[in-house]
């Protein structure tokens, strides 16, 4: 059956820039493991398949259902296969229910996306966290070649995804990391770490002018912008070495951040640098407390695939 599919490069306003995504835009009458076959044959981070919601999300407002696969299992929920998938359907010809929101279900529940100018943005999901045991931070932090001094604070993040959430002291120590994917992979557990760029501290971030803060609200180009903090993204337990630019690790990693003080309510993070990608993620907490995680999309593939 030929069925629309465009591939979408998310987090990016340049082409082959950001983190790839395989749309399967009419995914309705697969199975699972034929889903997960083609996900398994893209060998993209994340393939996504867009269906109709069911009835309960459709009278609560979803305009969409999607599921989420990598290589190697299903998703509960991805941040940057929900913004590529949005920016897929709108330009397939989606009509949302609501002019102020885009509504997706998903696993998770529904998640709402709003629009932001040339952007599209995520509002993140509720976050549970705890501090890590010990001994796994420790492993992980072998893994990843740190010495404890380098690491400011630890967290388990879930949103869906769980991460270990690591604040390490600088953008330098995040882009100077070289680990050990395959004991990563024995730990089965997927890494997040993030430092701020030019060895800010938290302080200097948090009491920037309001004039940088209304150019990180969208009134400036990505790449116009200097970053403030760098992020990468370690999933060797999925099959992924290192993700290019991931928005549910940048979602749970803003809720921490800005919730413990070490990161202001508005910033840019720079993703996928030792990927030869330039990733932007732009991070916002508005006046009611919701996070909201955001970034441009370009369609790179669009046409038919047989399946």
């Amino acid at each position: 059956m030929q069925r629309p599919f465009k591939q979408v490069d998310v987090f990016t306003g340049v082409p082959y820039r950001g983190n790839p995504l395989a749309v399967v835009l009419d995914g309705s009458g697969l199975d699972d493991a034929a889903m997960q076959r083609f996900a398994r044959w893209t060998n993209l981070s994340e393939t996504t398949f867009v269906l109709q919601p069911t009835a309960a999300a459709r009278a609560a407002g979803a305009d969409y259902r999607v599921r989420i696969f990598t290589p190697g299992g299903e998703l509960p929920f991805a941040g940057h296969p929900t913004l590529g998938s949005c920016h897929a359907w709108l330009q397939g010809g989606g009509q949302p229910q609501s002019t102020e929101v885009i509504t997706q279900e998903c696993p998770v529940g529904l998640v709402k996306i709003r629009r932001d100018g040339q952007r599209l943005a995520f509002a993140a999901p509720p976050l549970k966290r705890s501090d890590p045991a010990p001994a796994l931070l420790a492993r992980v932090s072998q893994a990843l070649g740190l010495r404890p001094a380098q690491i400011m604070a630890a967290q388990l993040l879930d949103n869906g995804p769980v991460w270990l959430g690591l604040w390490l002291d600088s953008s330098d120590t995040v882009l100077a990391l070289t680990p050990d994917h395959a004991r990563l992979k024995s730990l089965g557990q997927k890494v997040g770490v993030a430092g701020a760029y030019h060895a800010q501290q938290a302080t200097s971030l948090i009491v920037r002018s309001n004039r940088e803060a209304r150019a990180f609200a969208g009134h400036a180009k990505p790449d116009e912008a200097a970053p403030d903090l760098e992020v990468r993204a370690f999933a060797a337990p999925l099959g992924v070495n290192e993700d290019p630019v991931t928005g549910s690790l940048n979602a749970s990693l803003a809720q921490w951040l800005i919730a413990d003080g070490l990161a202001p309510a508005r910033y840019l993070v720079a993703q996928g640098s030792c990927l030869d990608r330039a990733g932007r993620v732009h991070i916002e907490r508005d006046a009611g407390g919701q996070v909201w995680v955001g970034g441009e999309s370009v369609i790179c593939v669009d046409g038919t695939v047989t399946l």
